[in-house]
């Protein structure tokens, strides 16, 4: 018996309207950081990484049903990452630990290698 991949109708333009989401996502998601490890103030820090947490959580959640399994496992991985700093004894500080900041920097690159990977939506590097 062959086994073959089922082809769901019109998959191909939910996978297509996820990765031009995934674009604009990218971008928030690196502006975000930037804003979270920049600032002084706590409320922009941690509006910031709640704000990169709520597009990694949209990333995460459809990601692995439309083939993208490891941009999906390291979308949840960071947010667990934001969920436990936001809910750590440095959540009253108003910093982006160093670890969080490279995890996030990494998922934009991350990011930036499916869309490449994809002809169809193939961006300038950022």
């Amino acid at each position: 018996m062959m086994h073959q991949k089922l082809k769901l109708p019109g998959i191909d333009r939910i996978r297509s309207r996820f990765l031009e989401m995934l674009k604009t996502r990218q971008i928030s998601i690196a502006e975000y950081t930037l804003v979270a490890w920049e600032s002084h103030e706590l409320e922009e820090v941690n509006g910031a990484l709640v704000s990169a947490r709520t597009l990694l959580h949209q990333i995460a959640g459809t990601a692995g049903s439309l083939g993208f399994e490891d941009l999906g496992n390291e979308a949840r991985s960071i947010e667990t990452e934001i969920d436990e700093h936001l809910n750590g004894p440095d959540a009253d500080l108003a910093i982006c630990p160093g670890p969080l900041f490279f995890h996030l920097d990494g998922f934009v690159q991350l990011c930036q290698t499916v869309l490449d990977a994809q002809p169809e939506t193939t961006v300038e590097p950022s």
